[in-house]
């Protein structure tokens, strides 16, 4: 599945041009252009978790894309293997499509140097990108996790997010591929999150960046694994990250939420490709309630702010705001908020979304706050 970034391994590079082209970076300060906003204290009161929901219905905007989507016959991901679904059309493409009919470039814009390393995962190397913005350092860190479900996801096609949290926060941004589902089962995606976790809290001098200053961020399956690692680093007594950005977070492995229900048959992501990527990443139904998988029944006490971003056509909002309100239960300061008429992948389509440049800035003012900037 980031955020719009359904991975195609064998077109990654192209991809990562296009999703940096699709996060032009706009100040865009704290626009309320969503509808459906609130901070987790008035969603706990206003949205029974519970309650049936209508389906979401995309805006004008979203549906544009969501056109391209279909114009590339895609097969439906659910219907295919690991291998297959690697190489389908994805929302990236779209936007690439909408953004070519538009006149728009898609050159990364100015503003941060991209490298390639290597960083430690739990079972050997693993290629990172390394986002640097302009300035003499030294700078933030934010550990970065892909989406894709575990499963289809790489650092490359996940591109504009990364690079859009280090232009709008000035900070150095560590993304890296982790093992994925079915070749590797959990928890080796999680395993994986915590050692590159590590390793920027041990290499941060090296590439620029203060080791005091250290925070996660991730979309969708990504969005899960900064709050798992959060989890981690306060059980293995590792230094805590400053805060916590989940951009529509598998939180739960619950398929009947009603955002599941009500957007059952949602673009790009649906229930039954969510399920797909259960049974492909999970070894059991028992890991369905591990608490690195079901994040609103785990222990959520001690966790830094987290700000958590939703869309409303979406099977997982119903997961992001139930963790919203979990994590306020438990003490976390957390802001939370659903963008209403985007789906699934929105936060990377900055250069044809406004929204998407909203909930860029929502994080990046979260994270300048954290770093004390």
């Amino acid at each position: 599945m980031q955020d719009i970034m359904w991975t195609r391994g064998v077109r990654a590079s192209a991809l990562a041009t296009l999703t940096a082209a699709s996060l032009v970076v706009v100040a865009c300060g704290k626009s309320d252009n969503g509808g459906a906003t609130m901070d987790s204290a008035t969603m706990t009161a206003t949205r029974d978790s519970a309650a049936p929901m209508a389906p979401g219905a995309p805006d004008a905007t979203m549906q544009a894309v969501l056109d391209e989507l279909g114009a590339l016959k895609g097969k439906p991901i659910e219907t295919l293997t690991a291998a297959e679904a690697r190489k389908q059309p994805t929302p990236t493409d779209a936007v690439k499509a909408l953004l070519a009919k538009q006149g728009k470039p898609t050159a990364p814009p100015p503003g941060v140097t991209l490298t390639n390393r290597s960083v430690s995962g739990a079972a050997g190397n693993l290629p990172a990108n390394i986002y640097t913005p302009e300035g003499a350092g030294p700078f933030p860190v934010i550990v970065y996790f892909h989406g894709g479900g575990w499963v289809i996801g790489t650092k490359d096609v996940y591109d504009g997010g990364a690079r859009a949290l280090s232009m709008m926060s000035g900070a150095i941004v560590v993304s890296a591929d982790y093992r994925v589902g079915p070749e590797h089962k959990f928890p080796a995606s999680h395993d994986d999150a915590v050692a590159v976790y590590e390793w920027a809290l041990k290499n941060a001098a090296s590439i620029k960046g203060d080791p005091t200053k250290v925070a996660l961020a991730g979309e969708s399956a990504g969005g899960g694994l900064a709050v798992a690692t959060a989890i981690a680093a306060r059980d293995k007594k590792l230094q805590m990250p400053l805060a916590v950005i989940s951009v529509y977070p598998i939180a739960g492995s619950d398929t009947t939420t009603p955002s599941y229900v009500a957007n059952a048959a949602a673009k790009p992501l649906s229930r039954p490709m969510m399920s797909w990527f259960f049974d492909q990443y999970l070894r059991s139904a028992a890991d369905r309630q591990d608490p690195r998988i079901n994040l609103v029944a785990a222990n959520l006490q001690g966790l830094p702010p987290t700000t958590i971003i939703n869309a409303q056509v979406d099977p997982l909002m119903s997961d992001g705001e139930m963790l919203a309100s979990k994590l306020r239960a438990a003490g976390v300061t957390v802001q939370q908020k659903t963008w209403d008429g985007v789906t699934h992948e929105f936060f990377g389509m900055g250069a044809v979304h406004e929204k998407a440049r909203d909930a860029n800035a929502m994080a990046a003012n979260a994270l300048k706050k954290a770093f004390g900037k």
